[in-house]
């Protein structure tokens, strides 16, 4: 995908750390504006910069503003998205109406994979992907999210993928695509808001340092699709796997009652569990995506790392 720099802008740390080869972490902003409730949203905004700062990388927050993508954000403007009324939900068929209108815009996965790759950024971390829905036979809703993964070359960083679909079927779509999927330190598939899927991961790393080896092959042999890195949320935060899964059956058997479908299903099968749980899944989803960062910041010194002794050995 060719990009025009108007369509990009880089905070100036952003900018200077991959200016001097440094390690930087993207995070989607939908979270922000549509994955959580005010305060908590833009609290959790906040500390996941900070995980990534404490851990070592650059944080890069991207979101779509004044018409192009905006690769680090200002205080203000994570502000913005946390608290604005008007803020779409941008994923890669929404772009160019997002560009022209000028209107915020919170990126999704895939919309943030793209911003990522057009600055120049390798690894993103997500609480959990998108991907193929329960009921798919009947509805055909299936995220873009996994297209994403299977054309751009950014490293995802995410707890698996949302509870909330079908899990089997996204690692069988991500299968026929291509896509590696990678377990860092899990021979079984994590699933959100728990550890555990009964799946196993088809490839599995036991160190950050083998993973971006395996990826920075990967790119250097010219393969442009991206990877799925799962890890699972710290045994510590995750909800018993009966508990959760019984909340789930409900807010999606709610959904088809209502007949609430595309973009706004998965808003309102994530707020209805927040509801169902009194909270608790709030708390696991925030506990698991401070993870994600965590790795990921991990995984971006080490993928410069790894290039960098390649490039001696030259």
């Amino acid at each position: 995908m060719n990009h025009s720099r108007r369509f990009v802008v880089l905070q100036a740390e952003v900018a200077t750390a991959l200016r001097e080869q440094r390690a930087v972490v993207a995070l989607e902003s939908t979270i922000i504006s549509h994955g959580m409730p005010y305060p908590r949203n833009l609290e959790t905004a906040r500390d996941l910069e900070q995980v990534v700062r404490s851990a070592g990388a650059v944080p890069a927050t991207i979101a779509i503003l004044d018409g192009s993508f905006r690769v680090g954000l200002s205080a203000d403007e994570l502000e913005q998205l946390a608290t604005g009324t008007d803020v779409m939900k941008a994923s890669r068929r929404d772009l160019g109406i997002a560009f022209a209108s000028r209107r915020p815009a919170a990126t999704t996965v895939a919309a943030t994979m793209i911003g990522a790759h057009a600055a120049g950024i390798r690894v993103f971390a997500t609480g959990g992907t998108g991907g193929v829905h329960r009921g798919v036979e009947t509805t055909m809703d299936v995220s873009a999210d996994l297209q994403e993964l299977a054309r751009t070359p950014v490293a995802v960083v995410s707890a698996g993928v949302k509870s909330i679909l079908d899990i089997r079927r996204t690692l069988e779509y991500l299968e026929t695509f291509g896509v590696p999927v990678y377990g860092l330190r899990t021979e079984e598939f994590p699933a959100f808001y728990t550890r555990h899927s009964g799946l196993p991961v088809p490839l599995v790393v036991e160190s950050v340092a083998e993973l971006a080896a395996a990826l920075n092959a990967q790119w250097d042999a010219g393969i442009r699709s991206g990877a799925l890195v799962a890890t699972p949320i710290p045994e510590g935060d995750e909800l018993q796997h009966g508990y959760i899964e019984a909340i789930i059956e409900r807010a999606v058997a709610e959904a088809e009652r209502e007949a609430i479908s595309g973009k706004q299903l998965t808003p309102f099968l994530l707020g209805r569990i927040v509801e169902l749980s009194g909270g608790r899944s709030l708390e696991a989803n925030v506990a698991l995506v401070r993870n994600n960062a965590r790795v990921a910041a991990q995984l971006a010194q080490a993928l410069e790392a790894d290039a960098a002794a390649a490039e001696n050995d030259r």
